[in-house]
Order: C-alpha cells, then structure tokens, then sequence
C-alpha cells in the first residue's frame, strides 16, 4: 500500500517522467487502431459478422470516453498518483482478458474495459503536466504530448497490418498487453505524486466537472481542442478510399502518403514546441486556427472544380499539419483556464475530443467510397466550428492582471 501513497518530496518534469508521460497519452489512442487490421481474421475464427467485429471498437471509444470523466475527477479528489496506478493495473488484465477471450461476448466487454482503464494514462498524463507546468512551458510540453497521442492512432493500423501477417490477432492483442505492462512499469517506477492533500477537491465528486463547465473560456478551447481532433478523424477515417479509390494508389503507395501526412503532424507539433519557447500559445492558435479553415476551404473547393484527384493530396497534407500546431497550445490554454481542476478539465478535453471524433467520422462515408465531398464539408464544418470557439475566448473585458496572464501565453 506504501506505493499507492508515494510522495517523496516535490515532484518535477523530468526527461524521464516526459517520456512515461507520452507513453501514457499514446497507448491509449494506439490501442483504438492497432487491431483494425485483423479484423476479417477475428470475424472467421470468432464466427462473427463485421458489424459485431466493428464493436469491439465502439466498445473500446465508449470506455475512452467514459472513463476519462471518471478518472479526471477522481484524480482531483485522491491525486494523481493512485488513480493512475490502479487505472494501468487494470488496463493490463483488461488487456490479457481481449488477448484469451474465447467469444465475440467476452471480447466486447474486454475492449469496453481496456478503454475504461486506458483512460486514466491520457486523462491523468494531462493533468499531471498542468500540475507541474504553465503558460509556454505547458504550450511545449503539451505540444509534444499531443503530436504523440495524435500520430499514435495514424501510425497504428500500419503497425497493426505487418503485426497481423506474422503473428495474428491474439498476437496483436498481446502486444497491447505489453503496452500496458510496459505503461504500468512506467508508472510504478518514476511517477511521482503531483497534486498534494491541500490541493485536493473535497466537494461533490462531479464538482470540478460542473466548475470547469462553467468557465465560458475553457468551454471554447474544449470546443476548439474536440472539433480539431474531428478535422484529424475525418482525414484518418476517409483516406482509404480518397487515396485509393480517387487517387488510384496502391496500397504500399497509401501507405506512403499516410506516411508523409504523419511526418507533418509530428513536424508541426516539433515546430509548435519549439516556438513555445519564445511565441505565445494563444497567438500560434489564432493563426493555426484560420489556416485550417482555409485550406479545407481549398480543399472544397478543388473538388466541386473536379480537379485531377492527385492534387488533393495538398490541402490534406496541410489540413493535417496545421492540427499539429493546434491541439497541443489549445490543451495549454484549456487546463490554464480550469488549473483549479486539471483532472475534470482534462476529463472534459479527453472525452469531447472522442465523442466528436466518433460523430464525423462515419459522415466521410455517407456518399459512398468515390467521392472525398462528404470529408471537405465534414473537415470545413469542422475547422468552422474551431474558428467560432477560439473567437469565444476572447475576453476584451478581462481585468488588467487577468490580460497581463493572457499574454504571457497562460
């Protein structure tokens, strides 16, 4: 028990805590798409339809979703520390539960808790960062973050195809066991306790939930974080069929181009940390933010033209850059706005950016496979929508102090 209480002494951001930290914001998301490309394999040996296959993952994103409101709070009232340990235990059998499951039943639930439990890496990753960073300080380190939570469920399924072909889908759902082996090691071993007994909530439990709910500032980056996330999930879900299907790409020729649009998320969050050091965050965001919009404005506008379907390549790789820019000074900003509550306002970011993800995503679809119109118009409502959040988080009439803390990027 000595270890669910550890405090010994002042935590700190250390390289080391830095890099469990990104393993916990990316085991998560890889978990979500690691398995994709096995799933005709589960159907045949499960005996099972794509449809029942197919919620195994809707089972995963409920308990991502889900969980998060539950472990943020929970982070608030008894520490960061406990929380998290218990959640990765848990994650691990989980996880071990999905790899031996005998039935489609078994694996459903399986999946439904693996996500309960994954969620408390990313929601308390968050929250722990808030606790020991602020203003551009937070801007890089959540920069680094969220490139890696965000590249994690691009790169998997790629990860997750040459997985298959060797060692099957129990074997893929091995490896996500050792993913949470690995996290809980990570955990038990440099975690340290950030948020002190004078610093715990000790209202409602669901208090800091309502609290940050209330704060019309954190709201619209919550606002703008969720429908960035749905620009990135709109892209992710679609681009089987627009580079193949439009572009005419072979497989290994998609693979490539998911390749080349990763390589510029992770570029920008790179760039985006580094200007952390000298450029405000909000002031990254207010240009991000309107480029998005742009360029899947471009991006409309080249397919209403019908112009050679290889030159959509373009904005998509923009489109995707720019998040790279955005979602990490966003999270910053948000959890400056509710420091009170890191955890519930973590819980808030985590959840609505899953639950908004799962409602564009099979909208791409919905004119079916030959055509990428249903991915500009989602992609365009989308950055739309981040561009009204960001504009209701201005604040002309915040007191001098509080545009003082503005600008210096908190």
């Amino acid at each position: 028990m000595s270890a669910l209480r550890r405090s010994t002494g002042p935590a700190t951001m250390t390289t080391g805590l830095l890099l469990v930290l990104a393993l916990l914001s990316a085991t998560g998301p890889f978990a979500t798409d690691l398995y994709l490309p096995s799933f005709p394999q589960m159907a045949d040996e499960l005996g099972a339809t794509a449809t029942g296959i197919q919620l195994t993952l809707t089972a995963f994103l409920i308990g991502m979703a889900a969980g998060q409101l539950f472990f943020g709070p929970f982070s608030d009232r008894y520490g960061r520390f406990r929380p998290l340990l218990i959640g990765s235990l848990l994650f691990v059998l989980a996880s071990v539960v999905c790899a031996v499951a005998p039935n489609l039943p078994v694996l459903i639930a399986g999946r439904l808790f693996q996500g309960l439990f994954a969620s408390a890496g990313v929601v308390i990753a968050r929250a722990v960062v808030a606790d020991l960073t602020s203003g551009q300080s937070a801007a890089r380190t959540f920069s680094l973050l969220m490139t890696i939570g965000g590249v994690a469920p691009v790169l998997a399924p790629t990860v997750g195809g040459i997985l298959a072909g060797s060692i099957g889908w129990r074997g893929v759902l091995w490896v996500l066991a050792g993913l949470a082996a690995a996290m809980l090691a990570g955990v038990a071993g440099v975690v340290r306790e950030t948020r002190p007994p004078e610093k715990r909530s000790s209202g409602p439990f669901l208090g800091g939930l309502a609290a940050v709910l209330r704060r019309r500032r954190f709201v619209g980056y919550a606002v703008l974080f969720a429908s960035t996330f749905g620009v990135l999930m709109g892209y992710i879900s679609a681009s089987p069929f627009i580079y193949q299907n439009l572009m005419g790409l072979s497989p290994a020729g998609y693979g490539a181009a998911f390749g080349i649009n990763a390589l510029g998320l992770v570029l920008a969050g790179f760039i985006s940390a580094r200007l952390a050091r000298t450029v405000p965050p909000r002031r990254t965001v207010r240009i991000a933010v309107p480029v998005l919009l742009g360029v899947s404005a471009v991006l409309l506008v080249m397919i209403l033209l019908d112009v050679p379907p290889l030159l959509l390549a373009v904005p998509i790789f923009l489109a995707a850059s720019s998040v790279g820019f955005i979602m990490g000074n966003t999270t910053s900003l948000a959890l400056a706005e509710a420091g009170f509550a890191a955890g519930s306002g973590s819980a808030v970011l985590g959840s609505g950016q899953f639950f908004f993800g799962a409602l564009v995503s099979p909208l791409t679809g919905i004119a079916g496979e030959d055509t990428a119109l249903p991915l500009a118009l989602v992609m365009c409502g989308s950055a739309l929508v981040a561009v009204l959040a960001l504009l209701a988080t201005r604040s002309p009439d915040q007191p001098d102090g509080e545009r003082r803390r503005l600008a210096r990027g908190a």
